[in-house]
């Protein structure tokens, strides 16, 4: 019999390579290093969520739910945005629920951009923006956090807005810099959005986890940007539930229909007995993220000091799960070259940020660690760090 001829990956998909995450983390799970890569937390959320969850199980919600989300955590999306951020937020018409913010992120794009129109994003960024714009057909027009600040430059932001423009696509608090942008900085995007007719798709999901006194700022707040902003983000990052993957977005109807017309094509809805439980976490764990930040600042100041110590210089973040060392001076060909070797060197993983950029300079030499950690856990990567010969 003929032998049967290996089917191509589609063209949309061919050219992009599989997450850098997926293949760090089984790097880690391969060697026993310690995985300071992938940014999950080793602790579980509040106790009274999970027993939340358990009596939606119990009590029947385990067949499909609406798709645009359950009525309670729609309801509770709206209090959230109205307590935290003044913003008005009608839920039944303005919030969607999705699977996870990476669905957020991926039903906006699909339901709000055309093949050819232009998006500007930030860079570096999280590696599911460029897939999803490289499936989208879009244009993407990239604007580089450059270290060591990490901040966004205005004239190269005014340089890739134009008439030509769609999609202003930020992410702020920022992954994988840990930069919180300033109502300064989003004031220059929200003049340029207005000016030439931009909507904006910001993806907020760490925005309860801020440090340092800082604030994080919705640019959906500012004078003129409600109308053309969709705003995404979930409870996964500040309620330690990344594996439950809740996620929703909110603004204008119209922009929350377009994510819903895409949404339902791709899970059509999300976890029944989870959407109660995250209900009960936004209305009554308010003070978790709190607490979870505070925490997270001990421990980010633990991991920037013990790489300081190692040699590796990083920079303080503001605000995730994240910092960021360039690995220059260690004379390593990039990123990737060190973090492969780095299982064998020292028993730690941590991720290359090059695959993150279009500017293969900025990109090459940065490599991101993450705190969601244990102290214990973090302290014996610091250990096995400073001990090992990490030059090349």
């Amino acid at each position: 019999m003929p032998t049967a001829k290996p089917q191509p990956l589609a063209a949309r998909l061919a050219h992009i390579p599989p997450t850098v995450f997926s293949e760090m983390s089984a790097l880690a799970l391969r060697t026993g290093a310690i995985n300071l890569g992938q940014g999950f937390p080793d602790v579980d959320g509040p106790r009274s969520v999970v027993e939340a969850a358990e009596r939606a199980l119990e009590g029947g919600a385990n067949q499909y739910a609406p798709g645009i989300g359950v009525a309670s955590l729609r309801a509770a999306i709206a209090r959230h945005q109205q307590r935290h951020y003044g913003l008005e937020v009608d839920p039944d018409q303005e919030v969607v629920v999705t699977t996870g913010c990476t669905e957020a992120v991926a039903a906006a794009l699909l339901g709000l951009v055309d093949p050819g129109d232009e998006v500007v994003v930030l860079e570096p960024y999280y590696d599911s923006y460029v897939a999803m714009l490289d499936m989208c057909g879009a244009v993407r027009r990239s604007v580089t956090l450059r270290a060591p600040s990490f901040r966004p430059d205005p004239d190269e932001l005014r340089a890739a807005v134009t008439d030509r423009t769609k999609v202003i696509l930020l992410n702020t608090p920022h992954n994988p810099t840990g930069t919180v942008l300033t109502r300064e900085e989003l004031q220059v995007v929200a003049d340029l959005a207005i000016a030439h007719d931009v909507l904006v798709i910001t993806d907020e999901v760490y925005e309860h986890l801020v440090f340092d006194g800082l604030s994080h700022v919705p640019i959906a707040t500012l004078p003129g940007m409600w109308e053309r902003t969709l705003t995404l983000s979930s409870a996964g990052k500040s309620w330690s539930f990344t594996g439950w993957k809740v996620g929703w977005a909110t603004g204008p109807a119209a922009l929350v229909g377009a994510v819903l017309a895409a949404k339902q094509w791709l899970t059509f809805t999300s976890g029944s007995p989870l959407q109660p439980a995250v209900a009960h976490a936004l209305d009554h764990e308010p003070d978790w993220p709190v607490e979870l930040a505070r925490d997270l600042q001990s421990r980010r100041d633990l991991l920037c000091e013990g790489l300081t110590a190692a040699g590796l210089s990083p920079r303080v973040p503001e605000g995730t799960y994240f910092t960021t060392t360039d690995i220059s001076h260690l004379g390593w060909a990039d990123g990737r070259e060190f973090c492969l070797a780095l299982p064998e060197r020292a028993g730690v993983v941590a991720i290359p940020t090059q695959g993150f950029h279009d500017d293969a300079d900025a990109g090459r030499q940065l490599v991101r660690w993450a705190f969601c950690k244990q102290p214990d856990v973090i302290a014996e990567g610091l250990r096995r760090l400073a001990a090992a010969d990490l030059a090349r």
